[in-house]
């Protein structure tokens, strides 16, 4: 549920309008960030997963999102469909949330060089990486204005975790992406960042080996030595979508407790 999560109500968003992709369930990061977004006023429509309707529909209704469409992010006639449904219901728009990603679940343990497969790579990279980048167009095409566009991504980009694999190729990928979507679209006043969520308990997590142990390795190596919460990285999502995120363009935003900043645990020996 929405009052799961301490989101303070406020008008930072009042007026603006936009599209969150990913929401899945309420303990999704797309939810989470959908509904600071609601709190703040953001009009919004959500684009979700092909038969994810039911799941979906009550988590709009919860938060007065009036428009909800399915896309098939590796079809380009389910994208141009998914965008027509967004300009028809919102016309322009002021920001983007991209949270999608996908790597088979068999290649999400052991070892990367071992396990990873042609397809399965190249299917990652595109539902993970070249999703975003066509999401970024379109998306692009109805800010006029200028805007934000966010995506998700995770430290498995920049560093070796253990099982995360594949995902880790492509999250480097968007990271990539990321900076370079940020100078094409700068000029037209259009902000591009990423955010590095800490572990935290969706269904991606659950689907790579030894997920639990991520969670529990993460809290305790972090810096402040807490779980990665949900209100921070939708605080930070809304600064970025905000007027407040003015001028902070190509960045990756750590939101993790400082667990992307330590190098040796407290206990390691001398």
């Amino acid at each position: 549920m929405a009052d799961d999560y301490d989101m303070p109500k406020g008008e930072l968003m009042k007026g603006k309008k936009g599209v969150v992709t990913g929401v899945a369930n309420h303990q999704s990061i797309a939810f989470g960030i959908a509904s600071q977004l609601a709190a703040q006023g953001a009009e919004m429509a959500f684009l979700h997963l092909p038969g994810m309707e039911r799941r979906v529909q009550p988590l709009a209704d919860q938060l007065g999102v009036k428009t909800i469409a399915p896309v098939d992010v590796t079809d380009d006639a389910a994208m141009d469909t998914a965008f027509k449904v967004v300009a028809d219901s919102l016309g322009e728009i002021d920001f983007f949330v991209h949270s999608i990603a996908f790597a088979n679940k068999d290649e999400l343990k052991g070892s990367f060089v071992e396990n990873t497969t042609r397809e399965g790579f190249l299917r990652a990279m595109d539902i993970s990486v070249f999703s975003f980048v066509d999401c970024a167009r379109r998306a692009a095409a109805l800010m006029p204005n200028g805007g934000s566009i966010v995506c998700m991504t995770y430290l498995g980009a920049e560093r070796a975790i253990p099982n995360y694999n594949t995902m880790g190729v492509a999250k480097a990928g968007l990271e990539a992406a990321t900076r370079y979507a940020a100078r094409d679209l700068g000029p037209k006043g259009i902000r591009v960042n990423a955010i590095s969520a800490g572990a935290m308990r969706t269904l991606s997590l659950a689907g790579i080996s030894g997920g639990r142990g991520m969670l529990a390795q993460g809290r305790a190596m972090s810096a402040m030595k807490e779980d990665t919460s949900m209100e921070g990285v939708a605080g930070a999502a809304l600064w970025l979508m905000s007027d407040l995120g003015r001028s902070t363009t190509g960045e990756v935003v750590h939101v993790d407790a400082g667990f992307h900043i330590m190098g040796l645990a407290d206990d390691a020996e001398g």
